[in-house]
C-alpha cells in the first residue's frame, strides 16, 4: 500500500472508531457490531505498525475506553483501569504464552468468563462503601454510587473494616432483560437492545429508582493492589474478596496449566454459553502469580500478563449461486446473495444481503464462488469473503442492473451515494411500505416483522397485502430458510402474528395508514366510535364534530370508510379474526390530566415523550405538537426551545419535569 493511500485509510479508520466509541460510551447506542469494531481496530493497529510516521497520541489504538459523559461527577482513578488485549484463536493464545515464557516465567493461569456488562470500581473505607465509578476512559470515570447502592449483590458494609478498592462487572441477567422488554412492549416503549447496553443505560440513570427496578447484578474479579494485603496470587485475591463479602464467580474461575487446559476451558464455556443465566462474550486468561505479573509489567494500554479471548462469529463455506435484486419501500435497490442452504450457528441460511454495488465489488464476489458465511453479531447472515484460491474459471462477474426488477424504470444513483434507486413512486414494490407500517411498533406491533423482513416477504411474493400477513403459516418452511430463521424463530413470529389479532382497535386503525391519522388521533377516534362498525356507519359530520378533527381529516376518514376496496379489506380482516373493538372501555381519570390539552417540549430524563404522551391520553388528556391559546399545560424538559417561550408569552401553565414526574409516580 502506498503512503498516501495508507494515510487516507488510517484517518478513515480513526474516524470510524472514534464515532463508534462515542456511540457506545456516550450515547449507549452502538451502530456497529463488536466484530466490526475489532476488525477496524486491528486493521488500524497493523497500518500504524507498518507506517509509524502516521502514529498519533490521539489514535483510538492509544485509548483504553470511551469518552466520559457529562451528566455525572467525574472521578479520577488512582490506579488506571486498563482494558485487555483481545485475541481470537488458539494460535494467538500460544503466542501470548510464548512471550511470557521468554521473560523467564513458567506460568500457571486463571481462566475466567468474560462477562458482557459494564466495568465498575468500588471503593471502601473502614469496610463501608464510599463511592463507585465506571471505567470511563481508564483514567477518569463517572461517579455512579447512587445507582450501585441499589444493586443487592454489592455489599454496603464488608465483613472486615478495611480500606480497599475492588473491580468487577455490572451486568443484567438474561431473564431480567426478557421481563423488562415484555413489559416495555406492552407499554409501547422502545425495547432494550441487549444486556450490555441495558446495564450501561441503567447504571447511568439520574434516578436511582430506575436502576433499582432493573435488577442489576455484579461479579467482582480484580484487586488492583493485592500486595497491600499480603496476597501472592490472583486466585488468592479472588478468594480474599469473596471472604470480604463480594460476589465472586468462583464456580467459573479455574487455575490451569498449559495451552491444552486453556483450550479445554474455552471449549467447555463455548458449549455452555447459551445456557448461562448471563451473557459472556469470551474468556479472560490471567497469569496467576502476582510476582510474575509484576515482572511482566504493562504496555501503555494493557497489562502484559492477561488477554481476553473473544468468541468468534461462526463461519461456514457454501456456494454463491446467484445475486438477485429487491426493491425497498424507498425505492432503494439491494443485491442479495442466493446461497446453497447451509447451517450457521444452528439455523439454515440460503440468502444474505449484499447491501449495494460497491459492497459486492469491494469483496470481489462472483456468481459461482465458494464463499464464507457467518452470523454477524450472532444474528444476521453475512457473506464474509470469496475463497479465490478455489475458483475454477467458470465463475460469472457481477453486473449491477440498470432497470428496476419490478417496474422496469431506469435506476438512478445519486451523487456521492452508494445506493441505486427506482424513482418511480408508483412502483408496486413501494406497496411494501404500507405493510411495514401495519406491522410497526405503534401499529399492530408484530415482533419479528421488521422493515427488511417485510421487504423480503414482499419481494418473495409471500405478502402482497395486509391479510397475507395472517396467512404466513402457509409458508412456514420457506420462512425457516429465510435469512437464517430457525424453527423457534418462525414459531415466535407466527405466534406474534396470531397475538396481534387481539390488539385494541386503535392499533388497527393506525395500522391501516389513513392519511393524516397518527397513533394519538387513532386513540382519540376509537374512544368516540368504539368499534369498526361505528366508523363504517359514520357520516362526514360525525367525524368533523370531534374535537381536534378538522375538515381535512374528517374528509380523509369519510372517504376511507366509504371506499369499496377498503370496506372489502376490513371485512376480510374481520373474517381472519382480528379484533374490531376498542378494548379500553374503563378509561382512567386524573383531575390534573383529564380533559386538558398538553404540549411536550425538551428532553425528559425519566421517560420518552411518546410514552408520556400515551400515558396522558390514557387518563383522558390530549396532546398537540404546537402551543396555542387552546393549550392548557406545557410540560418542559431539558433544552425546551421556542415552545417554552411561546407558553410564557401566552401565560399558559408550565410544568417542569419534577412536577410531571411526581404526578406520574402517583398514578
Amino acid at each position: 500500500m502506498e503512503k498516501i493511500e495508507a494515510q487516507k485509510r488510517i484517518e478513515e479508520l480513526r474516524s470510524i472508531l472514534n464515532q463508534a466509541n462515542y456511540d457506545y460510551y456516550v450515547l449507549d447506542n452502538p451502530q456497529i457490531t463488536d466484530q466490526e469494531f475489532d476488525k477496524y481496530l486491528r486493521e488500524l493497529e497493523n497500518l500504524e505498525r507498518e507506517f509509524p510516521e502516521f502514529d498519533s497520541d490521539t489514535s483510538p489504538t492509544k485509548r483504553v475506553g470511551g469518552e466520559v459523559i457529562d451528566r455525572f461527577k467525574k472521578v479520577k482513578h488512582q490506579i488506571p483501569m486498563l482494558s485487555l488485549p483481545d485475541v481470537f484463536d488458539i494460535t494467538e493464545i500460544e503466542e501470548f504464552n510464548t512471550r511470557i515464557e521468554k521473560e523467564g516465567v513458567k506460568p500457571t493461569y486463571v481462566c475466567e468468563e468474560k462477562i458482557d456488562g459494564l466495568s465498575v470500581s468500588l471503593h471502601y473505607e473502614k469496610g463501608h462503601l464510599i463511592f463507585a465509578a465506571t471505567r470511563g476512559d481508564g483514567i477518569t470515570g463517572e461517579d455512579i454510587t447512587h445507582n450501585v447502592k441499589t444493586i443487592k449483590s454489592v455489599p454496603l458494609t464488608l465483613k472486615e473494616p478495611i480500606d480497599i478498592e475492588v473491580r468487577g462487572e455490572i451486568y443484567m441477567p438474561k431473564k431480567v432483560l426478557e421481563e423488562i422488554n415484555q413489559k416495555r412492549a406492552k407499554e409501547n416503549q422502545p425495547l432494550l437492545q441487549n444486556v450490555r447496553n441495558a446495564a450501561a443505560g441503567s447504571i447511568r440513570q439520574l434516578d436511582s429508582k430506575i436502576a433499582a427496578e432493573r435488577k442489576l447484578d455484579t461479579w467482582i474479579y480484580h484487586l488492583p493492589n493485592p500486595e497491600d494485603y499480603g496476597i501472592k496470587t490472583h486466585k488468592e485475591a479472588l478468594d480474599f474478596m469473596e471472604r470480604l463479602g463480594f460476589k465472586v464467580n468462583k464456580n467459573a474461575n479455574r487455575v490451569v496449566t498449559g495451552i491444552k487446559e486453556i483450550e479445554e476451558y474455552i471449549k467447555e464455556k463455548t458449549e455452555k454459553r447459551s445456557s448461562l443465566p448471563y451473557e459472556i462474550d469470551g474468556i479472560v486468561i490471567k497469569v496467576n502469580s502476582l510476582e510474575s505479573q509484576k515482572q511482566l509489567g504493562f504496555t501503555s494500554k494493557y497489562p502484559k500478563w492477561a488477554i481476553a479471548y473473544k468468541f468468534p462469529a461462526e463461519e461456514v463455506l457454501t456456494t454463491l449461486r446467484d445475486i438477485v435484486f429487491t426493491v425497498g419501500r424507498t425505492g432503494r435497490i439491494t443485491p442479495n446473495a442466493v446461497l446453497d442452504p447451509v447451517i450457521v450457528m444452528g439455523s439454515t441460511v440460503k440468502r444474505a444481503t449484499l447491501h449495494n454495488e460497491d459492497y459486492v465489488l469491494m469483496k470481489d464476489l462472483k456468481i459461482g464462488d465458494i464463499v464464507s458465511i457467518r452470523k454477524a453479531g450472532d444474528v444476521i447472515p453475512e457473506v464474509v469473503e470469496p475463497k479465490k484460491d478455489r475458483r475454477t474459471g467458470k465463475e460469472v462477474d457481477f453486473q449491477m442492473i440498470t432497470n428496476c426488477p419490478i417496474c422496469g424504470s431506469i435506476l438512478e444513483k445519486k451523487k456521492e451515494q452508494v445506493d441505486h434507486y427506482c424513482m418511480n413512486t408508483a412502483c408496486p414494490a413501494r406497496k411494501s411500505e404500507a405493510l411495514i407500517h401495519f406491522c410497526s411498533r405503534k401499529a399492530m406491533n408484530i415482533d419479528g416483522l421488521g422493515d427488511e423482513i417485510v421487504e423480503d416477504l414482499f419481494n418473495l411474493g409471500f405478502v402482497k397485502k395486509i391479510p397475507d400477513i395472517y396467512r404466513l403459516s402457509d409458508h412456514k418452511q420457506d420462512l425457516i430458510e429465510l435469512e437464517g430463521y430457525g424453527n423457534k424463530s418462525v414459531d415466535n413470529l407466527l405466534n406474534a402474528i396470531e397475538d396481534s389479532k387481539g390488539n385494541s382497535l386503535e392499533r388497527l386503525l393506525f395500522g391501516l395508514g389513513i392519511s393524516g391519522i397518527g397513533d394519538k388521533t387513532a386513540l382519540l377516534l376509537v374512544k368516540k366510535f368504539k368499534s369498526m362498525d361505528g366508523f363504517l356507519n359514520a357520516q362526514y359530520e360525525d367525524f368533523e364534530n370531534i374535537y381536534d378533527i378538522g375538515p381535512i381529516l374528517a374528509q380523509n376518514l369519510y372517504d376511507y370508510f366509504h371506499d369499496l376496496e377498503n370496506i372489502a379489506l376490513i371485512e376480510e380482516l374481520k373474517r381472519i379474526g382480528i379484533n374490531m373493538n376498542y378494548l379500553g372501555e374503563n378509561e382512567r381519570h386524573h383531575d390534573l390530566i383529564s380533559g386538558k390539552r398538553f404540549v411536550l417540549t425538551g428532553t425528559l430524563s425519566f421517560t420518552d415523550r411518546d410514552s408520556l404522551s400515551n400515558l396522558l391520553i390514557s387518563y383522558g388528556g390530549s396532546t398537540s405538537s404546537s402551543v396555542s391559546k387552546k393549550t392548557d399545560v406545557v410540560i418542559v424538559g431539558e433544552n425546551p426551545g421556542s415552545k417554552y417561550d411561546k407558553a410564557k408569552e401566552l401565560n399558559i401553565e408550565i410544568w417542569d419535569e419534577e412536577k410531571i414526574k411526581s404526578i406520574v409516580d402517583n398514578l
